[in-house]
């Protein structure tokens, strides 16, 4: 997967299936990949359930796409991202989509679209089954873009330790010397770990990560090699 911030972006939220009250900084997020040239909010507005999703789509300047739930038990908002995201798809003009839903009922979509050469950021809460989250390029666990809850800048984490596929990605960036690229090496992990964020443990940049590791040995290059690693 490849990005650039200039890449036109859609950006289609499953209203009934996200929480709003870290919009802000999910967009803040998406800038990171690209420009969002489309910002839609999916789910049936005539409900008292998405109030908290009305306050922010002017505010953030998205679109909301009424769908009224016809029959009970069955989900439309689900068809009708997933209608809306195919014909942009067809339509032209995107380098990829940001999907925000714990719900994984988008599975074959992001894979669909990943089929089709575009790149997939999916954006969820922790209870995202892996399916989804496998199936994007990269996927944000939404609690992580909220400010920190302690004073040293640092979040609780439940995440289990990071030295096994740490370990893996660096052995398989190295080069014959035994030294990594960083960027090589935060590629790999997302490549092989889609949800993989140093922001998961607790750090703002891989960088700070990967010089608390006592394994991994860090140096930094005043070439184009910039910051290398290397296994203990």
């Amino acid at each position: 997967m490849s990005s650039s911030t200039n890449d036109n972006l859609a950006v289609l939220i499953d209203a009934d299936n996200a929480q709003a009250s870290p919009i802000h900084e999910l967009l803040e997020e998406v800038s990171r990949y690209g420009t969002a040239s489309v910002k839609r909010a999916y789910g049936d507005w005539s409900t008292p359930q998405l109030k908290k999703w009305k306050d922010q789509l002017h505010l953030h300047a998205i679109k909301p796409v009424q769908q009224f739930s016809y029959t009970s038990g069955k989900n439309a908002t689900d068809s009708a991202l997933i209608i809306d995201a195919m014909d942009l798809l067809h339509t032209g003009g995107l380098n990829g989509f940001c999907l925000v839903s714990s719900d994984s009922d988008f599975t074959p979509l992001a894979a669909r679209i990943r089929e089709a050469g575009l790149a997939v950021y999916g954006f969820g809460e922790r209870k995202t089954p892996q399916p989804f989250v496998a199936a994007c390029d990269k996927f944000i666990y939404t609690d992580i873009l909220e400010p920190p809850k302690t004073t040293s800048g640092k979040r609780k984490t439940r995440f289990p330790s990071p030295e096994k596929m740490l370990r893996k990605a660096v052995d398989a960036a190295a080069q014959d010397n035994g030294w990594a690229n960083l960027g090589t090496v935060g590629s790999m992990l997302v490549k092989n770990n889609p949800s993989f964020d140093a922001r998961n443990y607790g750090f703002k940049k891989l960088i700070e990560m990967v010089k608390e590791q006592p394994y991994l040995e860090v140096r930094t290059e005043k070439s184009s090699s910039g910051v290398l690693v290397k296994l203990k």
